[in-house]
Parts: structure tokens; C-alpha cells; sequence
């Protein structure tokens, strides 16, 4: 029982000094994914590598291919020689490094033709390859703003086509929306109106870094709240005129009596 104990201990302390090789070895692309570039901006990307003691990077290598295709071409951006730890791109834009825990790709100037699937390889000293990839696409701004309605519900939808990262916004009569007129989605894409009577005019307005697109929904006029508030002013003028012609009318009458009676006492005086 002792001698397999002791050959037990001997087979996990054997497992333990064995070097671990590829399978310690890792990279892992830091940016959030999908990236999305602005045209004309710079591009960079992070990748954190770890690997044990006794691993031996040989080479880091960064890639690209298109993101569809039959058969994607793979073009090499940079690689990166062991030890020296500078490393040879093949575009006068682009410039790569890497240390021993991470490595970045900086692409300035980026175009339309620079979107596609990166990939960071490392290489170790046996040749075994450890590779992350990450998708970047081309920032797009906002495009052909709608606005829908769904009658049942008393709710308006805001759609865009294809503009990256949409920021939703509605504005009623060219004034943000108040809860008198309605409640906005979490994401500000939809307008749940609780005004009554659904009239008057509502604007979506979608933002991103490069601009902005709107679109209007005009509802029926809101003439209910407009005729009522006329006739109330048209019936008050009337009031104000009709008192203030029976007035002058008693003034005026008040004045000629008293005209009246002023003659009869000079008359009555002459006679005397």
C-alpha cells in the first residue's frame, strides 16, 4: 500500500516538473469586437500574451484577410523575430511591437481596404502556433432614417439602415419629448405616446460620431385644442364689446337726460 503511495506522489511531482509547452502559451486580442474605425483615423489594436518560464516565443506575426470570399487572400501586415523584439512591417502606415506580455498593431490612415479579419500569431520554438483573430469594419455614419407607427399600440418605431453605434433621440413640435407626451425604449429607438389626441408632428434624430439623420412623423393636426382656444377668445371679445357697448349706450343716455333736464330749468327760469 505504502510503495503505491509513494509511486503516486512520484508520477504528480514528474507531472508537475514537465514543461508545459504550447498549451501555455496564449494570446488574446484586448479590443472590443467588432472594432469599428473611422476613415482616416488610426487604427490600433492590443493583444495580451502569457506564456510560462520555459516557453520560448519565436515569432509574432500580424495578419489580414477579407472577412468574406471563397478564398480570402491573407496579406502580412508585420512580424516580429524572436528576441529582438522589433519588428518589420510591410506598409510605410503600418507599425507593430510586442514585449513579452502584449503586443499592438497600429494602422494610420485606415481605409476601406484595411477592413477585414486580423489575426496575431505567435510562434514558439517548436513551431506550434497559438493565433487570435478580431474583426474590424469600416465606421459608418447614419443613413435613411424611418419612422413607423403602430396605431393599436399608440407607438412609434425608429429605424436606420446601417450607421455604426446609432444614438436615438425624439423631439415633439422641435421640443424634447416630456412625459406628458410619451415614454422613450431603454435603447431610444421607440416612442410609446401617451399624449391624447394623437396629433402634431414627431422627429427621431439618430447621432454617431460622424453625423446625424432625422425623420418626422406628422400625425393628424392638432386642431381640437386650437378651435377651442379661438372660439374662447372670439367669445370673450364679443362679451367685452356687447359690455362695453351697453355702457357706453347707459353713458350716453345718463348724459342726454341730464342735457334734457339742464334745458328745462334755464327754460323755467327765463319764463319766471
Amino acid at each position: 500500500m505504502e510503495l503505491r503511495c509513494f509511486r503516486c506522489w512520484s508520477v504528480v511531482l514528474l507531472l508537475l516538473f514537465i514543461p508545459c509547452g504550447c498549451q501555455c502559451i496564449s494570446v488574446h486580442i484586448l479590443n472590443k469586437q467588432p472594432v469599428h474605425a473611422v476613415p482616416g483615423s488610426n487604427l490600433v489594436l492590443r493583444a495580451q500574451i502569457q506564456h510560462g518560464p520555459l516557453d520560448d516565443i519565436a515569432m509574432v506575426t500580424w495578419e489580414r484577410e477579407p472577412e468574406t470570399g471563397v478564398a480570402p487572400e491573407t496579406v502580412t501586415l508585420a512580424t516580429c523575430p524572436s528576441r529582438s523584439f522589433k519588428c518589420t512591417s510591410t506598409r510605410t502606415n503600418v507599425h507593430a511591437n510586442w514585449g513579452q506580455q502584449e503586443t499592438t498593431l497600429q494602422i494610420n490612415g485606415y481605409g476601406d481596404e484595411d477592413g477585414g479579419v486580423y489575426a496575431v500569431t505567435l510562434t514558439d520554438h517548436k513551431g506550434t502556433k497559438t493565433t487570435a483573430h478580431c474583426i474590424v469594419r469600416i465606421y459608418e455614419a447614419v443613413h435613411h432614417v424611418s419612422v413607423s407607427i403602430n396605431v393599436t399600440h399608440s407607438t412609434l418605431i425608429c429605424g436606420e439602415a446601417w450607421g455604426t453605434d446609432p444614438n436615438f433621440s425624439w423631439l415633439y413640435e422641435r421640443v424634447a419629448i416630456t412625459n406628458t407626451v410619451g415614454k422613450v425604449s431603454k435603447d431610444g429607438s421607440v416612442l410609446y405616446v401617451t399624449k391624447t389626441p394623437f396629433c402634431g408632428h414627431f422627429t427621431c434624430m439618430v447621432s454617431n460620431k460622424l453625423g446625424y439623420s432625422s425623420a418626422t412623423y406628422t400625425a393628424a393636426p392638432c386642431e381640437a385644442e386650437g378651435r377651442g382656444t379661438t372660439a374662447a377668445v372670439v367669445c370673450l371679445v364679443l362679451l367685452l364689446l356687447l359690455f362695453g357697448g351697453a355702457l357706453a349706450f347707459l353713458l350716453w343716455r345718463r348724459h342726454r337726460q341730464s342735457n334734457r333736464g339742464q334745458r328745462l330749468q334755464d327754460h323755467l327760469d327765463d319764463a319766471i
